[in-house]
């Protein structure tokens, strides 16, 4: 794999490769999936050491990577690779995990496509990223079909806990800082280079953390915990450690716009989870999937 270089975000939103489209389609199959593990992990786990333990396994998982690339990154390039652990790895996984305890996994999977929004807004406020009008209308566009989603829900999922789905909005915020900081502050450097020494930053500190709480007494005295570690390992290794990868390479491919709008997909693959589990998809989530599928394509077509 060769050093990636900045592309012009107006040489890409006109000819995505047919690989960064790939990689788009998976990464919302691996985090679509993320919040049903998520809320299988919090079965036995409490949301914190979740979190915790999400990221130790990923750092540990990226370890030898990390360690082989420790003299890349520049001495000025750290405090952004730290930067991006914090408010793009460790932060989330503990705000994903903390509103799930009372939001539904699909809501929370539907509210996750803000980050696009938050990409767009501050890679205009900070980092002079172009901003059109079709940039605007395709990105309201998606959010219009979250909001489908969102009120096509039970009236549980729409009104009892709604106010914890402030905590993911948060953690989109941060995904939006985190993404342009890679693509603006850290090009030069490969994605898995880049996401190992990310998770080395934050994975101590997590792993520290972790020792302070009940999770490995639960794992010694409840049987189902092990159970529950192995969808928080899973979501460890291909949602954190795996996806950050391949999602470093796309935000170099193109750009954070079309990087970003991975998050319009994965509502849909966290519907179709939940049929998988029993839960009927009415006709309204269908339209609000459409709605979404326009907005992605829009913005990525805008010049």
């Amino acid at each position: 794999m060769s050093t990636q270089t900045t592309t012009p975000a107006s040489a890409t939103t006109s000819s995505t490769p047919a690989l960064a489209w790939a990689i788009l389609a998976g990464l919302s199959l691996i985090w679509g999936t993320s919040f049903i593990l998520i809320k299988k992990g919090l079965e036995v786990f409490s949301s914190d050491e979740l979190g915790a333990i999400r990221i130790t396994i990923a750092a540990l998982s990226l370890l030898p990577f990390a360690l082989r690339g420790l003299k890349v990154p520049t001495p000025g390039q750290w405090k952004f690779l730290l930067i991006s652990g914090l408010i793009g790895n460790l932060i989330p996984a503990f705000l994903f995990a903390y509103a799930e305890t009372r939001l539904a996994s699909g809501l929370a999977g539907v509210l996750n496509s803000l980050t696009a929004l938050f990409t767009l807004i501050i890679g205009a406020l900070f980092f002079q990223q172009k901003i059109t009008v079709l940039r605007v209308l395709g990105i309201l566009i998606g959010i219009g079909g979250t909001a489908v989603l969102i009120f096509s829900g039970s009236a549980q999922e729409t009104s009892s806990n709604s106010f914890y789905g402030l905590y993911v909005v948060l953690a989109t915020l941060l995904y939006g800082g985190s993404l342009n900081i890679i693509k603006h502050c850290l090009a030069g450097i490969k994605p898995l280079t880049m996401a190992s020494l990310a998770l080395l930053t934050v994975g101590p500190v997590a792993f520290v953390y972790l020792c302070t709480t009940p999770a490995f007494e639960k794992l010694a005295t409840q049987p189902q915990a092990w159970e529950a570690l192995g969808y928080i390992a899973l979501l460890a290794v291909f949602s954190t450690a795996i996806g950050l990868v391949f999602y470093n390479k796309l935000i170099h491919m193109t750009n954070t716009l079309f990087a970003s709008t991975s998050t319009y997909l994965m509502p849909i693959v966290a519907l179709v989870w939940g049929v998988a589990d029993g839960e009927t998809i009415h006709l309204a989530h269908y339209v609000g999937m459409a709605i979404i599928l326009a907005g992605v394509l829009l913005v990525n077509r805008a010049k």
